[in-house]
């Protein structure tokens, strides 16, 4: 019976790698010349930690991580900027997490999704994968166009496609 698994990770050496792309183009910027700008990878927790010295500075570290991931092949999903920056003596900090494996409530609109399209396949949630299967693999592809076309917000893969 044809299968694959629905997933969401980020490659952890694509994300460091597109950190230090990052770090290098904002030291070379004319605009951030003697101004104060860290960032760090914290790889246990799949967290940038941002700081600048104002809003502005700090929105264009963010754009310049949006685009130098995308380059890297990241999706641009991955990245949640949602969090809001707050001021730290005289620097401003923010927090952006890198969405890493499908959550529980994500997993369940995936499927809910797949279930309601009314395809004649079975989705079942497995830690932070879904596997669904199918008597014809060309349900299986429609399960992915239902996917890509979703927009649910996370970047999803569709990986161990198995006929």
């Amino acid at each position: 019976m044809p299968s694959f698994d629905i997933a969401s990770k980020v490659d952890l050496q694509t994300l460091d790698n597109a950190i230090n792309v990052v770090k290098k183009e904002i030291t070379n910027r004319f605009d951030f010349k003697n101004s104060h700008v860290v960032i760090e990878l914290n790889k246990k927790d799949y967290k940038v930690m941002l700081e600048a010295d104002s809003d502005m500075k700090l929105e264009q570290i963010q754009d310049v991580i949006l685009s130098r991931g995308v380059k890297q092949g990241i999706d641009a999903n991955a990245f949640d900027f949602s969090k809001e920056s707050y001021p730290s003596g005289k620097v401003v900090k923010k927090e952006v997490s890198v969405k890493n494996g499908l959550q529980q409530e994500d997993s369940k609109k995936i499927v809910k999704a797949i279930k309601d399209s009314g395809l004649k396949v079975q989705a079942a949630i497995m830690d932070n994968i879904i596997r669904v299967t199918a008597k014809k693999i060309d349900d299986l592809q429609d399960v992915i166009a239902l996917c890509r076309n979703g927009n649910f917000g996370l970047p999803l893969q569709y990986e161990n496609m198995k006929s």
